[in-house]
């Protein structure tokens, strides 16, 4: 699974960044985003992939998009 985050999209909620920390962060601009070690990168472990799912589930805006 690989995961993206569409800035456009985002209205900076941080429900991503409260349900999945591992993988996604509030920036010092304010903004959030996809953790760079998990940019472009196969996520495998499958707790992590439901966290990621819950994520991109609760995102109010969809900018959270799954590649499986």
């Amino acid at each position: 699974m690989k995961v993206a985050l569409d800035k456009e999209k985002c209205t900076i909620c941080f429900s991503c960044v409260a349900i999945c920390p591992e993988v996604f962060e509030g920036k010092d601009d304010g903004t959030v985003d996809v953790k760079d070690e998990y940019k472009g990168v196969d996520i495998t472990d499958p707790e992590l992939q439901e966290k990621v799912r819950e994520a991109a589930n609760a995102c109010p805006s969809g900018a959270i998009s799954i590649e499986e």
